[in-house]
């Protein structure tokens, strides 16, 4: 009985440990502490709100944008990816994507291309269900389905829990607005690499690109592929903070690592500052990564728009859009 307990006791350290670790690893952030300052939720604001600083066309209203972007106590549908097993899937978050010109490296570059290619394939399988999710908000008459619409901030976005229509295309937005998100801070598109060091795994050529990747522009099916975009190595050494983690050649030389590239942290509170990892810090870094996820996220949003005038005509998809961002639908949306 002693001994069960004790190991029953070493487990739930352990999965302490693995969320405390996933906080700090998986991506921009989704907590306010731990290094962390909901970067996540501050990007979708940036881009959806009605209160972001550029126009946005059909905004999300305050308390639909707490459920989605998060709020203080809460994931919201843009952090759900982070929380449980989700944090260690790299198609979540379009890690795992390394590569490196040298010798012996345990992977190609089609390798590379392949796992970051499922983060984009991940994106618009979510967006597939977002769009088929919309034909539950109203009835054959076109009137808003009020038993589809949540209470304020009832949403719950646990694994593939489904529920009433609203919550389950929130959930599929944020899955696509935090996987987009990621790709800016865990790969090398919008970065540099340091200039007062040699290009090695430690510090990997960035491409240096300024705003929204085209290759990420879900409106194309099988657009081509990003020459010398990569992603860092995550497994689950590095997902525990340890050092031994992404190792080859017999432990002896690191790949790429998910350290080595993310820029996942800084202030965004509402003006961007300098991102507080490695390789955020450097130079306009973690800037470009912010803002590119910015633009990234509200172009992600209008294409689903976009999809919904394709596959409902542009009636039933206005009020099916309005539904989706309104506080109250049942009276604004009549």
């Amino acid at each position: 009985m002693g001994g069960n307990r004790g190991n029953a006791i070493t487990a739930s350290g352990a999965a302490l440990a693995i969320a405390f670790c996933g906080f700090l690893l998986a991506g921009f952030g989704t907590v306010r502490g731990l290094g962390q300052d909901a970067e996540h939720g501050r990007i979708t604001r940036h881009a959806v709100g009605c209160d972001a600083a550029a126009p946005v066309e059909a905004c999300f209203e305050s308390e639909t944008l707490d459920s989605l972007a998060g709020s203080p106590g809460s994931f919201g549908a843009v952090g759900a990816p982070d929380r449980g097993r989700g944090m260690l899937t790299s198609f979540a978050h379009c890690s795992g994507g390394d590569y490196f010109d040298v010798d012996g490296y345990p992977r190609g570059r089609a390798e590379a291309e392949a796992t970051l290619s499922e983060c984009r394939t991940y994106m618009l399988d979510n967006l597939s269900h977002a769009v088929d999710d919309a034909a539950d908000l109203l009835d054959e008459e076109g009137e808003i389905r009020s038993s589809q619409i949540p209470g304020f901030v009832s949403c719950t976005y646990a694994g593939s829990q489904h529920g009433r229509a609203k919550c389950n295309i929130l959930a599929h937005l944020g899955r696509i607005f935090h996987a987009g998100q990621d790709f800016y801070s865990h790969s090398n598109w919008v970065d540099t690499a340091d200039p007062a060091r040699p290009i090695s795994v430690e510090n990997p050529p960035g491409l240096g690109n300024t705003g929204r990747a085209p290759w990420l522009d879900l409106r194309h099916a099988d657009p081509v592929f990003p020459v010398g975009l990569i992603s860092g190595c995550f497994d689950n050494a590095s997902f525990l903070g340890e050092e031994r983690g992404c190792l080859y050649a017999g432990d002896s030389a690191h790949r790429v690592r998910h350290l080595n590239l993310n820029k996942d942290t800084g202030p965004i509170n509402p003006d961007i500052g300098i991102g507080s990892t490695e390789r955020g810090a450097l130079g306009d870094n973690f800037a470009r990564a912010v803002n590119a996820a910015i633009e990234d996220t509200a172009d992600k949003w209008a294409v689903f728009r976009e999809r919904l005038v394709e596959t409902y005509g542009p009636d039933r998809a206005g009020r099916m859009i309005c539904a989706i961002t309104h506080d109250d639908p049942t009276d604004d949306c009549a």
